[in-house]
């Protein structure tokens, strides 16, 4: 049996680590930081199924999760869209999914090593799901923070601003403790005390910004990343990628840790194949990249675009008039974006 080496302890490659250490592959996943931490998520589940993460043998840690069905958007003080989504959302704090998952997989017999930073350079068996690729002219930064207090009543909310985006999302059972994260414009968030609340007024957005103000931030929990390049994330030639590290969707969607999940899914044949010694390395990869652009790439392209509407202000007029006129197509977008 051949060994994979895994880069990236997050959701793709714990997840991707699990199904392979089930399946008797010597498996190594090197993960550059420690566990638990908190990360810039949604920290919710927008998309993926029950037999994904069961065919990825990770469906039991999800048992308890939150059920989110319903949702809220505004774009500006207008509340523009209150619906059903398509498929209940599940909500789960990262500190305690990445937690599970890194149990779980050193139950199933894989070895962790913590604090382990590798460089990309392809080599058969390795796989990589370090992350995003680092854009230092991009002027996109991400926030995360936990605060106590904000009552969502149910609601999954989304917030549109200027240029910037925020949702907010329950993340434990009695609503007291939710999850704020938003994409907003490098230059809105200088001064202040809280870069949070300083981006949300900024970017137009001060009733959110006063509903924080007015709540208990969970410092610890405030954490943020820059850098960030949406889409394709252009690896080395000959590196498998997954997660992030082979294209980020846009955030608005609260699809990229199902994406991860999915991306796990689409690798596992095919690297079950090659650690059987049933194909080569590189028809593994061909067929594992085959996988992923037939899985995400109009999802990802329909993201995009829809990124670029929300981000303009003449697509902010348009998003308005068209949950004013009720004519939104939500539960359309919603099926396709996940």
């Amino acid at each position: 049996m051949r060994e994979i080496e895994i880069v990236g302890g997050g959701l793709a490659g714990l997840s991707l680590g699990v199904a392979l250490a089930r399946e008797g592959v010597p498996v190594r996943v090197r993960e550059a930081s420690v566990y638990p931490r908190h990360r810039v998520c949604g920290e919710f589940l927008n998309g993926v199924t029950w037999e994904t993460l069961e065919r990825l043998g990770i469906a039991d840690l999800f048992d308890d999760a939150l059920r989110h069905e319903l949702t809220r958007w505004w774009v500006g003080e207008e509340m523009i869209l209150e619906s059903q989504l398509s498929r209940p959302a599940l909500g789960m704090s990262r500190w305690v999914m990445d937690e599970r998952l890194r149990v779980c997989f050193e139950e199933a017999g894989g070895v962790l090593s913590v604090n382990d930073r590798a460089v990309p350079v392809p080599r058969e068996g390795l796989v990589w799901t370090a992350g995003r690729r680092l854009t230092k002219g991009s002027a996109l930064v991400g926030l995360k923070a936990h605060f106590m207090g904000v009552d969502l009543d149910g609601f999954l909310e989304m917030h549109v601003g200027e240029g910037a985006y925020v949702g907010m999302t329950p993340v434990s059972a009695d609503g007291e403790r939710v999850n704020v994260c938003g994409l907003f414009r490098k230059e809105d968030l200088s001064g202040g005390r809280n870069p949070m609340v300083t981006a949300l007024r900024r970017c137009g957005l001060p009733e959110v910004a006063g509903r924080l103000e007015r709540a208990e931030m969970g410092g610890a929990s405030l954490t943020g990343v820059s850098g960030l390049h949406l889409g394709g994330q252009g690896a080395a030639d000959g590196l498998c990628t997954l997660g992030d590290a082979e294209r980020m969707i846009p955030p608005f969607t609260g699809n990229g840790m199902s994406m991860a999940f999915e991306s796990a899914e689409c690798a596992l044949p095919h690297l079950l194949a090659y650690a059987r010694e049933e194909v080569s390395w590189e028809v593994a990869c061909a067929e594992i990249r085959g996988s992923l652009e037939g899985r995400f790439a109009k999802r990802v392209r329909l993201a995009l675009g829809l990124h670029r509407c929300l981000t303009s202000a003449a697509g902010r007029v348009a998003l308005r008039s068209a949950g004013r006129s009720g004519v939104l197509p939500f539960r359309w977008l919603h099926e396709r974006l996940c």
